[in-house]
């Protein structure tokens, strides 16, 4: 039986907002077609090429930014290190001009109304987020490649069974929760350390540490740059950025000049109950904020459920002197664990299973996480985990408009504070006397989403989408 393969580095991806199954996927899908031309010598004789994009890409492609995202993949453009501040004007130039600079070498035509295809009613049967390139070449002949965006950034190509990821020998493979329950009792090792004990057979534990803080850092830059940016979001809905008035009332005047002194002024506050659950909401705001205004974030595991896992790591770090290099790893790894059980089990991606594919499993990551670091114990982390999902079984995805911004900003609070409630259950409770397992609860959410009809799964086909005018603000 073939096992996939899931590093920490699968589940958290540096990208560009607002989706890692409609930007952040079609955008690596892009960079790959221009690499297989390059490879095949064939880049120097395209003379045209057509986009079509199918299913929940073309009904919720615009308020995604699909089409942003292959532009950019196609010009060459990387979103890990591109220049967020030049996403709107460099696609209004391809617009305008009519021209793109494939693979930033070959210049061609491009008519963003003729070469752009949004094919509503037409869906492929592998996945609903399917997307098509063609690209016309001067000696006559042309190349067509189909790619699938499966949620969470993560892509496969049709027909392409080795997804070029090189397989290694992992010490203590893992499946499902059953069997890393298995290897955490036979080797008495937390998750965190079981993670770090196979990433260590595709890099040096320094390089994962290092690039397990780099992924921080994003996250840690989101969250203080959303916090500090207000304004109206992108999109036609007008939605009003909350973060930033949050949080300045909330630290009523105390001074601070960067993101540490920022976090004692935070501290300064104290632990009221209140107080400490408007710093999760605020969290979490922030960094969907900025996932909706294409800004730089982290898929934790997907983009629409970005602010989920920082929210209650940065109040993990306020509230409870996690502030460390090796807590915050420690969390990171854990939470990477528990999303990579649901990814192998069931899906992370919206479009197959709804909001409780996105949501849903960042809270489970989340409340896995905080709990190992609270000093839970392996199976306790797993309890916390089931109980996050088991509270998000069913939840649809009806994106209004098809922005990533109603009721997805929000709904990241919520499944940040029930993140943390599910780690305090689990820490007061007996995992022994649990009626429930996380592999009960993954097969559950995956049955629900094949059961789930299809209008609420990320086509703005129903639900919120269908029933709220645009005009109205968001309350």
């Amino acid at each position: 039986m073939i096992r996939e393969q899931i590093s920490v580095f699968d589940m958290f991806k540096i990208g560009i907002g607002p989706s890692s199954s409609h930007t952040l996927g079609p955008w690596r899908a892009a960079q790959q077609f221009v690499l297989k031309l390059k490879n095949s010598d064939n880049l120097a004789l395209v003379e045209s090429v057509k986009i079509l994009l199918y299913g929940s890409l073309a009904k919720t492609g615009i308020g995604h930014g699909t089409d942003i995202a292959v532009l950019l993949g196609l010009s060459g453009d990387d979103p890990v290190t591109f220049d967020v501040n030049h996403v709107t004007p460099k696609v209004e130039n391809i617009k305008v001009m009519k021209e793109l600079q494939l693979g930033s070498t070959k210049r061609i035509p491009f008519d963003y109304t003729a070469d752009l295809l949004f094919l509503y009613t037409e869906s492929l049967p592998f996945h609903p987020n399917a997307l098509t390139f063609q690209a016309f070449l001067t000696n006559g002949k042309a190349v067509s490649e189909t790619y699938y965006s499966i949620g969470g950034g993560f892509v496969v190509q049709e027909n392409e069974a080795d997804n070029g990821k090189i397989e290694v020998d992992l010490p203590f493979p893992v499946e499902n929760a059953k069997e890393l329950l298995h290897w955490t009792m036979k080797t008495g090792l937390k998750i965190s350390e079981l993670v770090l004990e196979n990433e260590h057979a595709w890099r040096e534990e320094s390089e994962t540490k290092a690039g397990v803080l780099e992924i921080y850092e994003v996250i840690k830059n989101c969250i203080y740059r959303g916090c500090h940016t207000a304004g109206t979001l992108p999109g036609g809905l007008h939605v009003e950025r909350r973060a930033a008035k949050l949080n300045k009332r909330l630290l009523k005047d105390r001074p601070y000049s960067d993101y540490e002194s920022w976090i004692a002024a935070i501290c300064a506050g104290g632990q009221d109950f209140g107080y400490i659950l408007d710093w999760v909401s605020c969290f979490a705001l922030a960094v969907n904020e900025e996932n909706a205004s294409f800004g730089r974030v982290v898929t934790a595991p997907t983009n629409g459920a970005s602010g989920v896992i920082p929210a209650v790591l940065q109040y993990f770090i306020c509230f409870h002197q996690g502030n460390t290099e090796d807590k915050i790893i420690q969390f990171i790894l854990t939470a990477s664990e528990i999303g990579s059980i649901f990814k192998k089990g069931a899906t992370i991606s919206a479009a197959m299973g709804g909001c409780q594919a996105e949501i849903g499993v960042s809270s489970a990551m989340a409340a896995g996480a905080l709990t190992e670091c609270l000093g839970g114990s392996q199976r306790q982390v797993m309890m916390a985990a089931e109980i996050a999902m088991e509270h998000h079984l069913g939840l649809t995805c009806d994106p209004i408009g098809g922005l990533v911004q109603i009721p997805c900003i929000e709904r990241n609070t919520m499944g940040a504070i029930k993140a943390i409630t599910a780690a305090q259950l689990a820490l007061q409770s007996n995992p022994d006397k649990a009626k429930v397992s996380l592999d009960h609860v993954v097969r559950t959410m995956w049955e629900t989403a094949q059961d789930m009809n299809a209008k609420y799964k990320e086509t703005a086909d129903g639900g919120l989408a269908i029933q709220i005018p645009l005009s109205l603000p968001e309350c």
